[in-house]
C-alpha cells in the first residue's frame, strides 16, 4: 500500500484515507489498487468489524486524475487507434477494484465530504451506507461529454426517475437532495462528519461478523439478480465508446494541450457547476 492511500485500525473499525489533497484527491492507477488492497486487508482482520473509507483534506474525490488517465490511453494505443478490447479490460481493471467494497464480508461506511465527482462514485456508490456532510456535493459530470458510469451503481440506489435526472443532465447533487432521494443515509455537519461516521462503524461491533457477512450478501444478492453485473458490463463497454466519440476526443485534445481547467470550464458552462462555478475543481 502506497501513501496515497492510508490504512489503520483502531477501535474495531478500517479506516482507508485517499491522501493525495492536494490533487483533490483523484484517482491514480496507485489510488485504485491502494483502496483494493486496503479493503482485502480489512476483510481478512479479524480485529475489524466495519470500515470508514474517507478522503484527507476538504474532498473525498474529484474523479480521475485525468492527466494520468489520459497519458495511460495514449500508452495503450497505437496512432490514437481505439482498441476497445485493450479499453473494456483496463476499465474492468478498475470496475474489479472497485467492487471489492461492494463484495467486503464487512458493512464499508463512505464519508463524503467536499466533491465526489465522476470516477470517484463509482467507487462511492458501491459502499454500504453514505454520510454526506452538509456542504459536500456528489455528481457525475463526464456524462456531459466524456464517459458513462463503470459500476453504474445510481439506478439501484436512487430508481429510474432520479438516475435519468441526474445521470442525463450531470446535474450536481447537494447533501440536501442527495438525502431526500435515498442516496445517502445521513447528512451530518462538516465539523461533525468524522466523528459521527465512526461512532456508527464502532456500533458494528456489537453484531456478530458472521451476521454483518450473510445479511449484506442477501441484500447484495438482490441486486446482483436485477441484472447489475450485466449493467456493469454495458456500461464500461458504453464508457469506452462515449470516451471515442468525435465531441470527446476534441474535448479530450484540449486536456492534452494543457487546456484542463478551460475544458471542464466549457463542459459545465451551461449548467452552472463544477468547472464553472469554481476553477479549483477538476
Amino acid at each position: 500500500m502506497s501513501n496515497s492511500v492510508l490504512y489503520e485500525e483502531r477501535d474495531g473499525i478500517a479506516i482507508i484515507t485517499i491522501n493525495r489533497p492536494e490533487r483533490l484527491n483523484t484517482l491514480t492507477e496507485e489510488v485504485i489498487v491502494g483502496v483494493a488492497e486496503a479493503i482485502d486487508s480489512a476483510s481478512m482482520s479479524e480485529h475489524v468489524s466495519s470500515v470508514v473509507l474517507r478522503g484527507e483534506g476538504a474532498n473525498i474525490s474529484a474523479g480521475y486524475d485525468l492527466n494520468e488517465f489520459l497519458e495511460s490511453v495514449d500508452d495503450a494505443t497505437d496512432s490514437h487507434v481505439w482498441d476497445p478490447v485493450a479499453d473494456y479490460q483496463s476499465m474492468s481493471y478498475n470496475v474489479r477494484n472497485f467492487m471489492k467494497v461492494w463484495e467486503c464480508p464487512k458493512p464499508v461506511l463512505a464519508e463524503i465530504s467536499g466533491w465526489a465527482i465522476g470516477g470517484a462514485t463509482d467507487l462511492l456508490l458501491c459502499a454500504d451506507l453514505l454520510f454526506m456532510a452538509d456542504n459536500a456535493k456528489i455528481g457525475y459530470a463526464p456524462s456531459r461529454i466524456y464517459g458513462t458510469p463503470t459500476t453504474m451503481m445510481w439506478i439501484y440506489r436512487i430508481g429510474l426517475e432520479h438516475a435519468k435526472q441526474f445521470l442525463l443532465t450531470g446535474r450536481v447533487i447537494d447533501a440536501d437532495t442527495a438525502y431526500r432521494i435515498g442516496l445517502v443515509s445521513h447528512v451530518c455537519e462538516i465539523s461533525q462528519i468524522s466523528k459521527i461516521v465512526e461512532s456508527e462503524a464502532r456500533r458494528f461491533r456489537n453484531i456478530p461478523k458472521n451476521q454483518l457477512a450473510l445479511n449484506k450478501l442477501l441484500i447484495n444478492q438482490a441486486f446482483e439478480n436485477m441484472g447489475l453485473r450485466t449493467t456493469q458490463m454495458m456500461g464500461t463497454i458504453f464508457d469506452g465508446i462515449a470516451r471515442n466519440t468525435p465531441e470527446a476526443q476534441d474535448w479530450a485534445s484540449r486536456i492534452r494541450d494543457g487546456e484542463l481547467r478551460d475544458a471542464v470550464k466549457q463542459r459545465d458552462s451551461a449548467w452552472g457547476d463544477y468547472g464553472e462555478s469554481d476553477s479549483r475543481k477538476e
